[in-house]
């Protein structure tokens, strides 16, 4: 059993707060937004380059306890640590024991991308044997098919693959498309991230689910990247693809096809014209308010 403390915070105080509550003995300390769900909440996860300029206005320092712990000398301790002269208003919540793993395990079910393609975490059997089954764990990386992005992608793919094509997964996270180009009749798939634990993640991944080295490369992008592809694929965010547009477009092979995602319907129009002396994109399709744009190098 342990205790769960939730605690109002000001967004000059929360980190301090959560800081302090860790050092008077905390097991684990977290801040949400307490407008969550009505008019006044506030997004804080921006793209890359976007800096956001503080936390909420009004927050949620919520720290967990072990059951037996003086709170009202921890949390007084706490209070005192950032100079606050009275502890603020605060509620507490029993945490009963439970098999975590368990729990966790039973939030992630097989998704099916169509009837060829599934995405099976290993604690579950395959619910259509005779299709291609991706066996991929929520980890470090980004990508386990649940996210309407990654859908979008790996639907792309399915239509676009086709016997020996090279293909180039820029971003590829947990490895998930280059995985899945592999196992749909890519000749060879490289896949490039800026994140060590993406290249490390999506290695893992691909030996997993038989995707052998002499079919898939994984590496860093800050590695030097040359050469041209039947097809190329991102599924980054609207800010680095416009960046990135010059060096992602010059991988494209003459009469290849390009798919790029993590893009919002509203910024549709912005990444299709920092990709337009290239390579002309039309949206392909979208999913919760997310799209997938593509195109053909003639």
């Amino acid at each position: 059993m342990w205790l769960s403390v939730t605690l109002t915070a000001e967004a000059n105080r929360a980190e301090a707060l959560s800081e302090a509550l860790m050092e008077a003995g905390a097991l684990s300390v977290s801040i949400e937004d307490a407008d969550a769900g009505t008019a006044h909440e506030k997004p804080q996860f921006g793209e890359p380059g976007h800096i956001n300029e503080r936390l909420w206005d009004h927050s949620r320092v919520i720290a967990l306890f072990d059951k037996q712990t003086d709170l009202a000398l921890t949390l007084s301790q706490a209070a005192g640590a950032i100079g606050l002269e009275t502890v603020p208003d605060f509620s507490i919540e029993e945490i009963a024991e439970q098999n975590w793993v368990q729990l966790t395990q039973s939030q992630f079910e097989p998704i099916r991308i169509d009837d060829r393609l599934w995405i099976v975490p290993s604690w579950h059997a395959a619910p259509n044997r005779d299709a291609i089954n991706i066996e991929m764990d929520p980890g470090m990386a980004f990508g386990t098919g649940s996210h309407p992005t990654t859908r979008l992608c790996l639907q792309w793919l399915l239509d676009a693959v086709q016997p020996g094509d090279s293909v180039l997964d820029y971003g590829c996270g947990s490895g998930i498309l280059g995985i899945a180009a592999a196992k749909l009749g890519a000749g060879s798939v490289l896949g490039v991230d800026i994140d060590e634990h993406a290249i490390t993640a999506s290695r893992a991944n691909a030996e997993r689910n038989g995707v052998t080295v002499e079919r898939a490369e994984w590496l860093s992008s800050a590695q030097q990247l040359a050469g041209q592809y039947d097809l190329v694929v991102a599924n980054i965010l609207t800010n680095p693809l416009c960046v990135l547009a010059p060096g992602i477009a010059a991988r494209v092979a003459p009469g290849g096809r390009l798919a790029l995602s993590g893009v919002l319907s509203a910024q549709a129009e912005q990444v299709i014209a920092a990709y337009q002396p290239w390579i002309a994109l039309r949206v392909g399709a979208e999913h919760d308010g997310w799209i997938r744009l593509e195109g053909e190098l003639c």
